[in-house]
């Protein structure tokens, strides 16, 4: 588990240069925050009307779109930040003409609380958004740059002339009065802002947005040096709205009002036409009122047919009776005529007479003859009765037929009105029409003028500022909390990332598992830093048993001490393994390789004391020797002692490889602070092309991470490492 932390340890070690950082990062902010300039935000909040209730939901509001914006909220937003509000504004701010006190480090810009005043009589365009530069001294004198580098110097309350340009400079008097103490001999930019310029200003602090997206309700934030500047473009922007509003809907009224009263004139033209055209066509068609008149007539042609049909009926019963009579003349006494259709009085009694006489004349025959007088008076009267009786059927039905000839005449006549009547119908209904469609117009647009005259009249707005902007006393940036948080914080990331740079770059071994990931040679020791000498006593002898366990320390043996750097660790170990053996009561033979030509051969044996003697190897001479005069005269020599070893040369050197061949065991030294990793891969790429055997890693002061200050100073600085540096004092 312990070492699922190890790569905490760089971090760890770097606290103080973490910690420093941090505290550097803080200190930035600080100095930054000081000369920083404050921007101070105000919102002003602006509600729309509401089109589903009161006054823009009348009927006019509905008729004429110009009156009400149906539009979304994003719409509104937009009208907004439009440049046909902004530019309402720049003529209510003093916005045009720019004032900043000019410090060393930082400039300021000065609104209403300028100490002095800059009046522009006359402006060259080619000076607009372009800085003055002024200086006022105190005696009130000052001398004015302009952006093309001229000066000109001059007292305060004098006009001045830069060609085209004339600038009045004076001291800010009403201001004084209040602000006794406001400093007016500065430094001080002056810059002459064009009407794009200014809007361009506008929009690039402005934020128009809304509070919600289903709220008619808009936020109007505008960010500035300035708290006071903050806060009163903000109102000026929503009353710019309401009185574009306002004059938008003035105007369209207007236009409609105008509209409206040409459009009634016309309309009353074409209505009073149409009225007359009407009445012409009803003089000449002698209409008084067409549809009573065809009823009235179809009315009187109805009962004509009535009666037509009645006499009809009669006329064709008189004719069927005056046939019947005809058919049977002479058998007056036989025959029994129907008299439905003729039933006057003097009919009905002619034929009572009649039917008296047949029962007379039956009552004559039963005493009389037919030839007897009586009889035949009876007879006479009899046929006069029936003559008498069919010439009044032949008359009256001459007289129906009369009838009924005048009435079919009659209702012919009658149908002859009705001809045209369709005709009339059609023109009357076309000409109604028309009258009616000019009618209603008429009356819609007078309606509607009304309407249309009272919007104009009624000069108000349905948006209302519900929230103005105030000055905030507080600037909203720099957050100062935020920078120093992020600053200390950042400070903190650099240096870790530092650290790990630092690293990387280095990539030293430090641990053992560092040589297990990348080699398969065997570690022999992880010799840690000791706190004191009798530790590292204590260790050696510790170490030098468990390798005389091993095998890999016997009697008569061989044993090379090979390293990059003699003071990386190599001269600290093989110095206490010998010291070790010594103490044990071992005859050692060092043999070591030094520059030089020695006295009359290659090597030289000095004894350093009765334990320990020194076989030293000159490289001026060794060179000149083979690889076997070397051995030979080693092995030699380790005859007389119970153990040899190599102090060997760092790997690279000329004959670190031949002292390596001959050794019955070899040790590479590394030190975990010193020892880049990438020497791993080249120790095992000699081994596997010169087949070395019983290789093992030696690894000096493992776990090793001095502090970084230490690896700061490293950076700079040549340290001489001493062999005994490894112990340090508790």
């Amino acid at each position: 588990m312990k070492s699922d932390y190890l790569f905490l340890r760089p971090y760890i070690s770097g606290w103080a240069f973490i910690a420093l950082a941090m505290v550097l990062g803080y200190f930035i902010a600080e100095r930054y925050l000081s000369y920083a300039i404050p921007m101070y935000q105000s919102t002003a909040k602006l509600k729309l009307a509401d089109l589903n209730e009161g006054v823009p939901n009348s009927k006019l509001y509905k008729d004429f779109d110009v009156f009400a914006n149906t539009q979304k909220i994003q719409s509104e937003i937009e009208l907004i930040k439009s440049e046909a509000i902004l530019k309402r504004v720049l003529p209510k701010v003093p916005q045009s003409t720019l004032i900043y006190r000019v410090g060393k480090i930082k400039k300021t810009e000065l609104f209403s609380d300028s100490p002095i005043s800059v009046m522009k009589i006359n402006l060259d365009k080619s000076d607009y958004n372009k800085p003055f530069q002024l200086s006022i001294l105190e005696n009130k004198s000052f001398t004015l740059q302009s952006p093309d580098g001229r000066h000109l110097s001059g007292n305060l309350g004098d006009t001045i002339s830069l060609g085209f340009t004339r600038l009045l400079i004076s001291i800010n008097k009403n201001l004084l009065k209040t602000k006794s103490n406001l400093k007016w001999a500065d430094k001080y930019e002056i810059n002459f802002l064009s009407r794009d310029q200014q809007y361009a200003e506008i929009s690039k602090n402005l934020e128009v947005g809304s509070v919600d997206k289903d709220v008619p309700v808009i936020r109007i934030s505008y960010k500035s040096e300035n708290p006071e500047k903050a806060a009163i473009i903000p109102n000026k922007i929503a009353e710019a709205y309401i009185d574009d509003y306002i004059e938008t809907k003035y105007g369209a009224a207007n236009v409609t009002v105008d509209f409206l009263n040409g459009r009634i004139t016309e309309l009353s033209q074409k209505l009073s036409s149409a009225e007359g055209n009407i009445l012409d066509y009803r003089n000449r068609n002698n209409i008084t009122n067409l549809h009573q008149e065809t009823e009235t007539d179809l009315r009187k042609i109805s009962q004509l047919k009535i009666q037509q049909t009645n006499l009809k009926m009669n006329l064709d019963a008189i004719k069927d009776l005056e046939k019947y009579m005809e058919n049977g003349k002479g058998k007056s006494l036989e025959l029994a005529p129907n008299f439905e259709a003729f039933t006057d009085l003097l009919s009905t009694e002619i034929v009572k007479k009649i039917k008296q006489l047949q029962a007379e004349k039956k009552d004559l025959l039963t005493l009389y003859t037919p030839k007897n007088e009586k009889v035949k008076v009876v007879d006479a009267k009899i046929d006069d009765l029936t003559s008498y009786l069919a010439e009044s059927i032949r008359n009256s039905r001459k007289n129906l037929q009369t009838k009924y000839d005048n009435l079919s005449s009659d209702i012919a006549n009658d149908q002859k009105v009705l001809t045209p009547v369709p005709e009339k119908e059609r023109v009357m209904n076309i000409l109604d029409r028309e009258f009616g469609m000019y009618e209603q117009s008429y009356n819609f647009l007078n309606q509607k003028r009304i309407e249309a005259e009272i919007a104009r009249e009624a000069k108000v707005a349905f948006h209302r500022v519900i929230s103005p902007a105030s000055i905030n006393a507080i600037p909203v940036s720099p957050n100062h909390l935020i920078i120093k948080i992020i600053s200390v914080v950042l400070g903190m990331l650099t240096a870790l990332f530092l650290i790990f740079l630092f690293q990387k770059l280095r990539a030293r071994i430090y641990r053992p598992d560092t040589i297990e990931a990348n080699s398969i040679l065997p570690i022999a020791a992880a010799i840690p830093r000791f706190k004191s000498s009798n530790e590292g006593e204590n260790f050696f002898v510790r170490l030098l048993t468990q390798w005389q366990v091993r095998g890999l320390f016997k009697d008569k043996n061989i044993s090379c001490f090979t390293g990059f750097e003699l003071d990386k660790g190599l001269n600290f170990v093989s110095k206490h393994i010998i010291q070790t053996l010594s103490n044990q009561g071992k005859k050692i033979l060092k043999v070591e390789i030094k520059p030089g030509d020695g006295n009359t051969d290659f090597f030289d044996i000095i004894e350093a004391n009765n334990k320990v003697a020194n076989l030293v190897l000159w490289t001026d001479i060794l060179k000149l020797k083979s690889v076997e005069d070397i051995k030979s005269i080693i092995l030699e020599k380790s005859k007389n002692y119970d153990h040899t070893i190599i102090v060997n040369s760092p790997i690279g050197a000329n004959h670190t490889l031949a002292m390596m061949a001959m050794a019955d065991v070899n040790f590479l030294c590394v030190d975990a602070w010193a020892t880049p990793a990438k020497k791993i891969a080249e120790i095992d790429q000699i081994t596997a092309e010169y087949r070395f055997s019983n290789l093992h890693w030696v690894l000096n002061r493992t776990g090793y991470r001095p502090s970084m200050w230490t690896k700061i100073k490293s950076l700079f600085k040549t340290r001489s490492v001493e062999p005994l540096s490894q112990v340090v004092p508790a």
